[in-house]
């Protein structure tokens, strides 16, 4: 493991004269995803110059949250720094080591945008949200309005809701005990989980592919539409993309890899559409594995191991943002 010592953490804060929220803006959560961290020095710098003014509230910038996935240009260190997301007292990797640096620099914030990028080439930037109110134990929630209005005015058109109970699903029937059920259930926290879980609200906006040069300007308009909205510049509110231009999805369902010979029937890419009763696969015993519904397919991993995520199904949501 690379001792935390090589490495330092950097957040920069600009905090306006007038009250309001709490806004911290991450890139390089993975570290060749560096969209976010382009599209945060640009504001840093327009900002430093004079171009732009934090009026209200405060904005913390992390440019590069993960430093050694950054300097190797891996998406992770040791390990995933989107998963399993909490402070340790005994940090066993580098991420654990991030965790407890930048967990208690989320808990002191109201609002967070988390800045990535995606590996297929030719998709169109996506932003993921948290679930509806609710008490239950898996994410209570109380502010899906604020984030759903939020999303809809980062500037992109695809929503996709329904991470943690579809994950969530998957975790319950594959677990054999509620020790390991709880400790899996742990692992689908990253850090816009983790800010929920402190009282906060926060989305991940997937910018587009890892070298496409409109990433970095989707991930800027981004934050300045969201300093716009949050009213921590003085800039008129940006309009929300009309309901007729959105694509909703929510995810339903994952369907595990059994065997290490289950294969894929064809190269699936995330947001393929799928019919009802199309071949998604074969298991290793011949058998067929069809779409239960019509939708789209997300996060296929031709990688999986055996027991473990394999693909998610989507279907649209019709009544995204008038919850």
């Amino acid at each position: 493991m690379t001792s935390p010592s090589q490495y330092q953490f950097k957040s920069v804060n600009y905090t306006g004269l007038q009250p309001g929220p709490r806004v911290i803006i991450m890139g390089a959560t993975h570290g060749n995803e560096v969209c976010g961290t382009i599209a945060i020095r640009r504001v840093m710098e327009d900002i430093d110059a004079g171009r732009l003014h934090i009026a209200a509230g405060s904005v913390t910038f992390v440019p590069v949250v993960n430093p050694k996935a950054y300097e190797q240009n891996t998406r992770n260190g040791d390990r995933n720094l989107n998963r399993n997301l909490f402070p340790k007292d005994d940090p066993q990797d580098f991420e654990d080591h991030i965790a407890n640096w930048l967990c208690p620099l989320l808990a002191r914030h109201d609002v967070l945008l988390d800045l990535h990028s995606f590996n297929a080439v030719g998709g169109e930037p996506f932003v993921m949200v948290g679930p509806l109110d609710n008490d239950g134990a898996l994410q209570p929630f109380r502010h899906a309005r604020q984030e759903r209005a939020w999303a809809r005015r980062l500037g992109v058109k695809r929503f996709v809701d329904g991470w943690m109970i579809a994950y969530g699903d998957g975790v319950k029937r594959r677990s054999r005990s509620v020790d390991e059920l709880e400790t899996v259930l742990r692992y689908g926290v990253g850090t816009t989980e983790y800010m929920r879980s402190t009282g906060g609200y926060a989305l991940t906006l997937e910018c587009g592919q890892h070298l496409d040069p409109a990433a970095p300007e989707t991930a800027y308009r981004a934050i300045m539409n969201t300093l716009a909205h949050l009213k921590l510049i003085d800039a008129p509110d940006p309009a929300p993309v009309p309901f007729d231009e959105m694509e909703a999805l929510s995810m339903v369902v994952v369907h595990d890899k059994l065997h290490l010979d289950d294969r894929f029937s064809r190269a699936w890419a995330s947001f393929d559409p799928v019919a009802e009763g199309e071949e998604i696969g074969v298991r290793a015993d011949g058998s067929k594995v069809v779409a239960e519904f019509s939708g789209r397919i997300l996060f296929p991993d031709v990688k999986a191991v055996a027991n473990a995520e394999w693909y998610y199904l989507t279907r649209p949501n019709p009544s995204f943002g008038r919850e």
